[in-house]
């Protein structure tokens, strides 16, 4: 029957429509999905303004870090501090990265990175600064400008050390490089340093409280409503981590090793003259304001800003933070 006949025809021909979306579709995963591989390789870049995460083996550790940029444009390597991880850089990365090929790795026992136990890895500044070092290298990474703060000053300054040619510039937020800056805040710790005795380690254990890991993000803020708490619960939530906080206190100790670098290292300020851009929030008790001054007495290009906030200035100052790196580095590094 004609009707028959022309269902037939239908039916044939949803058969071939079918087909086509089925390929065309099938064509759209396929190209999703490659996307989505590239972007967790090490070859491909985020799009612009997005980051990618990713993890990296250094010495058989599994190093996470936050990438973003073009790898052709000059590197910006970011350096975490104490307690936190690169996720203190999360809003400065995007801005960054409109201009710049951005890393900020996770120290291991930190962020994202593997947590190797004490006695299978040494958990000083010395080894943190090589472990940075050939995790520059691994990423192909000849020259870049450092952003260095708190734990990350020491350890990019040991890396600057190494070999002084490959740092384009200094981005300088409350970290330290001249005994100015250690005062009263560092009165138990450096008790420590000097008897190395548990009772002086167990006091330190008050650092390592929730309590403490709030105290250093608000205080010195203007507005400390301001700051999100998510950023003091997710330090903690690492921090307390069965082992974390031994491994912290051993950092404590091993902070010492790092003032004896200090005239080294500003040995090599003079002689080498990285330009350098000093952010540094003003109310800081951990790195107050006088650790700030001296490195204008060591390096001649250095622009200087004091900023009405704490310790984790750029949490409530990123944006005006990166404007100030996108000037700079605009300036001073091609």
């Amino acid at each position: 029957m004609p009707w028959n006949n022309n269902l037939k025809s239908f039916k044939d021909a949803l058969r071939v429509v079918a087909g086509v979306w089925i390929v065309a579709i099938g064509a759209l995963f396929w190209a999703a999905g490659d996307v989505a591989a590239q972007g967790t390789g090490s070859a491909a870049h985020a799009p612009t303004g997005q980051v990618a995460h990713r993890t990296i083996e250094i010495d058989d550790v599994n190093v996470f870090y936050r990438e973003a940029g073009d790898p052709s444009r000059p590197t910006v390597l970011l350096l975490h501090g104490f307690p936190t991880s690169s996720q203190m850089f999360r809003n400065l990365i995007p801005a960054l990265s409109k201009k710049y090929h951005v890393l900020a790795p996770d120290y291991p026992g930190y962020g994202a990175s593997d947590m190797p136990a004490r006695d299978v890895f040494d958990y000083t500044f010395a080894n943190y600064a090589d472990i940075v070092e050939k995790f520059v290298d691994a990423k192909g990474v000849d020259r870049f400008a450092v952003y260095l703060m708190d734990y990350g000053a020491p350890i990019g300054f040991r890396v600057f050390a190494g070999n002084p040619e490959r740092v384009t510039a200094f981005i300088i937020q409350n970290g330290n490089a001249y005994e100015e800056g250690l005062v009263k805040f560092w009165d138990p710790i450096k008790a420590y340093w000097k008897s190395g005795a548990d009772s002086e380690r167990n006091a330190l254990r008050q650092f390592l409280t929730i309590e403490a890991t709030e105290w250093q993000y608000t205080h010195g803020q203007p507005v400390p409503a301001l700051i999100s708490p998510d950023t003091w619960h997710t330090d903690q939530y690492l921090l307390d981590r069965p082992g974390n906080k031994e491994i912290q206190l051993d950092l404590f100790y091993d902070y010492r090793t790092n003032v004896d670098e200090y005239a080294g290292w500003q040995k090599l300020f003079r002689k080498h003259q990285p330009p350098a851009l000093i952010v540094w929030g003003k109310n800081d008790f951990i790195f107050p304001e006088a650790g700030a001054h001296p490195y204008k007495r060591d390096l001649k290009n250095v622009e200087f800003h004091l900023l009405d906030g704490g310790h984790f200035v750029l949490e409530s100052h990123s944006g005006l933070i990166a404007q100030e790196i996108l000037d700079f580095l605009a300036r001073e590094v091609r």
